[in-house]
């Protein structure tokens, strides 16, 4: 059930059936040049369609906005603050638990170290805070990296590259706009560099002439497995 379709007399009757609500999180940050700003928000929205015909829980809008570090600086990104994150999730987390609401799942449809640690922060407060709260934060690309690989053939595929064109390719084919050419960042580790673009130009860390809708398929059943799954051990978990 996604929240903003549902009414408040809904949202009662259902808060009887489950009290889970799974939070999508995802960006608006480049994708190269043949995918959209939005693809870290997409896809866990669409692959959260296929998870509500399996599991009746309650399902956020998607937080738009994420934490960009290494590509804030390339055209279209727009990022926010780890501050700002995760005061917002603070606050959609005590005011959902406030309706009654106890099972958390924050699922990122973007890495960014900085953008899921800020969630992980949030969620040991509040477990603290709240006796009677479960939080899980999923990173569905790197709780899958292995299987994953079985998939990609690309090595070290990640940021718009083969699984993600995959992904965007097999759930919304209409917003691919090509091919970027394969890239990589070659950022000088551990150094952090203030001109990000000098480092990165095309925002492509992979090879996305490899992506398939067929890939994407089988990348999105396994994403919502394992959110099935996982909902099963929150709800069950004491």
């Amino acid at each position: 059930m996604f929240l903003d379709e549902i009414t408040m007399k809904e949202f009662s009757e259902n808060l009887n059936k489950t009290k889970t609500l799974i939070i999508p999180y995802g960006t608006v940050e480049e994708h190269g040049s043949h995918l959209p700003l939005g693809t870290d928000t997409i896809i866990p929205v669409e692959i959260l369609k296929e998870v509500s015909k399996i599991s009746n829980v309650f399902i956020a809008p998607p937080v738009h906005y994420g934490v960009c570090t290494s590509t804030r600086q390339h055209p279209g990104t727009i990022s926010i603050t780890p501050h700002t994150l995760r005061h917002l999730t603070m606050d959609i987390l005590r005011d959902a638990y406030r309706k009654g609401l106890r099972n958390f799942i924050l699922l990122s449809g973007h890495g960014g170290g900085l953008h899921v640690n800020a969630l992980k922060e949030v969620s040991e407060i509040l477990i603290d805070e709240l006796d009677d709260i479960k939080i899980a934060v999923l990173c569905p690309y790197d709780m899958l990296r292995d299987r994953l690989r079985e998939i990609a053939e690309t090595d070290n595929d990640s940021h718009a590259g083969e699984i993600e064109t995959s992904l965007i390719m097999a759930l919304r084919p209409d917003l691919v706009k090509g091919r970027s050419e394969e890239e990589y960042p070659s950022f000088p580790k551990p150094l952090i560099v203030r001109d990000k673009l000098k480092y990165w130009p095309g925002g492509v860390w992979g090879n996305p002439d490899r992506a398939s809708s067929q890939k994407g398929q089988k990348v999105m059943r396994i994403i919502v497995d394992e959110i099935v799954n996982l909902i099963r051990k929150v709800e069950s978990h004491e």
